[in-house]
């Protein structure tokens, strides 16, 4: 037997369908990583020979996922309950838990296990018991695996730098302080690897002769410098330079970081990863020289492209974008798929007038340099951030907006990829969106963060009206599913 997607979509709606959660978790018991099967209710592998304990509470498996227009895209899951009023899985209190590796599926207690549908993947946190009763994992969202330094490899030796991180680059940097690692050569370095090259190298903002070692990322200077060594340089070059935003970030989770807690290929959504790559091939520029968070840095990667990082279902790192309207409609939603008076308003954004994007950052802020370059030169060393301003100046009317929009920085480089940035964000925001929420039939458990529908509703002179999935909850055990769209 094997499940189609349109007898899965029609069991979802079926009352008489008995319905199964699947828990496969893994714990170290006596020194050993073990597998532990649990159910919510009793059902055997038969292909496996497995069997699985019904022990899990069913209501207690309770997702939430969320993407936003502020690039603050998320995922939560609580705890999975374990009914033990007989004492009879108290040993489990005695089983190290912490950061393994955690899967929830949904079924029908007649399906092959081939058959279930993945509803969570992602990490336990640990185990505790909230009653006498019960026992609860605590579950979190596997990009909390990224949610530590990117490096910790301090260049060491005994020069007055030993202390200093080796610096990470990637992409195209403009004006970055390298770390001088060998002062009795002039040895300076901008990546710890090989990086794709270095553009130019100035002492107080004059340009220098230097020796590359890009094989290395270093470069050494031809004599002594009078004041602060800068450069501009494009980084980190594996086996080709990485200059996007997916394929940085793919390089980061996957490279960098804490070694035990890194992503591998098989955590990554390839195709998606492949689209967002097509569709967003700006190119961006990051330096990095001190402990900085990799889930941050990669996040401020996707968001200056308009992008988020997420978790698919599958346990999948996904990059997310945000298109009103969206980019197409997977699902018509009518008054029938929604539970009777349950729709309404959350939130009604606030329209704005204008954007404003930096872009081709200085990392190394030089005021006042008095050496003989160019005035503009001087300029562009003093000031942090070139800026890219869009504004609709009927909306500003309209909505009798005025002042400076807030500046939104990001890791682009190139002014028309600031420009269209800008372009992107203000067509989003100079409407009057609205978010809308309610209860919806089992079926709409199949919608996924990002997927465009087609609503018609009686109510609010919803008629055929595109909208983007921003949220959704579901209590797995009973099937309820409360959404979130954006319109």
């Amino acid at each position: 037997m094997t499940v189609t997607n349109a007898e899965y979509t029609a069991w979802l709606d079926n009352p008489s369908a008995v319905r199964c959660i699947l828990v496969e978790c893994v714990a170290r018991i006596s020194g050993v990583e073990t597998t532990l099967y649990l159910s919510s209710k009793t059902y055997e592998d038969t292909v496996a020979s497995r069997v699985y304990l019904p022990r899990v509470i069913g209501n207690s498996v309770n997702i939430t996922e969320r993407i936003s227009l502020e690039g603050d895209g998320s995922i939560s899951f609580g705890d999975v309950e374990f009914e033990n009023n007989d004492g009879a899985l108290d040993d489990y209190l005695d089983y190290v838990w912490t950061n393994r590796v955690i899967a929830a599926y949904i079924g029908d207690v007649t399906w092959l296990r081939a058959d279930f549908r993945t509803i969570f993947n992602g990490i336990t946190e640990n185990l505790d018991s909230k009653s006498n009763r019960t026992l609860n994992v605590k579950v979190r969202d596997k990009l909390e695996q990224l949610n530590n330094p990117i490096t910790d490899n301090k260049l060491g030796g005994t020069t007055p730098n030993k202390d200093k991180i080796v610096p990470l680059t990637f992409g195209e940097v403009h004006n970055i302080t390298p770390l001088l690692t060998n002062p009795a050569t002039l040895e300076y370095q901008v990546h710890d690897g090989s990086n794709e090259d270095i553009i130019e190298v100035r002492d107080n903002g004059v340009p220098v002769s230097y020796n590359l070692d890009w094989p290395n990322g270093k470069f050494t200077l031809n004599a002594t410098p009078a004041g602060t060594v800068t450069c501009s340089a494009q980084g980190y070059w594996p086996s080709t330079y990485l200059t996007t935003a997916a394929d940085i970030i793919e390089n980061i989770v996957t490279s960098w970081g804490e070694a035990s807690t890194r992503f591998t290929s098989g955590d990554i959504d390839a195709s998606n990863f492949s689209t967002f790559n097509a569709a967003n091939p700006q190119i961006l520029g990051v330096h990095i020289n001190s402990k900085e968070n990799v889930l941050r840095i990669c996040n401020d990667l996707a968001d200056s492209v308009g992008g988020q990082m997420s978790m698919s279902r599958a346990g999948l790192l996904q990059l997310l974008k945000i298109s009103l309207p969206p980019a197409s409609t997977v699902m018509d939603i009518t008054k029938d798929d929604i539970v009777s008076k349950t729709i309404t308003i959350i939130e009604r954004p606030n329209v704005e007038g204008a954007v404003k994007v930096g872009y081709a950052k200085n990392w190394t802020i030089q005021k006042n340099l008095q050496t003989g370059i160019p005035p503009e030169h001087k300029d562009m060393f003093a000031r942090e951030w070139f800026t890219e301003e869009q504004e609709d100046a009927s909306v500003k009317t309209i909505y009798k907006l005025s002042g400076e929009p807030e500046q939104v920085d990001t890791y682009l480089i190139e002014e028309a990829d600031a420009s269209a940035e800008a372009t992107r964000r203000l067509n989003i925001k100079k409407t009057q969106r609205t978010i809308y929420a309610f209860r919806g039939k089992p079926r709409l458990s199949e919608l996924e963060l990002n997927q465009g529908i087609t609503i018609t509703h009686p109510r609010f002179n919803l008629s055929s009206t595109d909208a983007t999935v921003t949220a959704i909850t579901i209590n797995w055990g009973n099937l309820i599913v409360d959404l979130e769209i954006l319109i």
